[in-house]
């Protein structure tokens, strides 16, 4: 099995007068937020292989602190995951062959919906991936990303 870390950047500042949206900060609870999911995610020995991150400042950031917690890997910063769908997601992953644990960092609704479609299959009954929260799916060995070939095994939210 290969695994699938969905995490959804914490909470952003308000964009102010002028700000455009892919340069809001995380706030200082956001900040706590990504901590809390990097020792999430190091208390069950779940350090990525590769990242792939959004550009979007709150999504470095978060993927930042998490890294402090857990440790430097492999990233990548993927202009298209920025206002993405899930087909657009799947494609990015499945790019990324030989990969046994990637980690995307990413944005609502496309995190969520890419969540649910990977693991029901669908994509209109699932709601619900806070700020800073993970989605830990698992995908057999050598099968391409497709609706219901996932297992979600874990979900953690601050």
């Amino acid at each position: 099995m290969r695994e699938l870390i969905l995490l959804r950047h914490a909470h952003a500042e308000h964009a102010t007068a002028g700000q455009a949206d892919i340069d809001r900060p995380l706030s200082a609870e956001g900040l706590a937020e990504a901590e809390a999911a990097g020792r999430w995610l190091e208390e069950r020995n779940m350090a990525p292989d590769r990242v792939l991150c959004s550009p979007a400042r709150r999504t470095r950031e978060t993927l930042e602190a998490v890294l402090g917690v857990i440790g430097y890997v492999e990233q990548r910063i993927q202009e298209e995951i920025y206002e993405a769908e899930p087909g657009a997601l799947i494609a990015l992953a499945d790019n990324s062959p030989g990969v046994e644990r990637l980690m995307l960092v990413g944005h609502n609704p496309g995190l969520e919906l890419l969540a649910a479609l990977l693991y029901s299959g669908r994509t209109g009954d699932y709601r619900g991936m806070p700020p800073g929260s993970v989605a830990v799916l698992s995908i057999p060995d050598g099968a391409r990303l497709e609706p219901g070939v996932a297992r979600l095994d874990a979900f953690w939210w601050p």
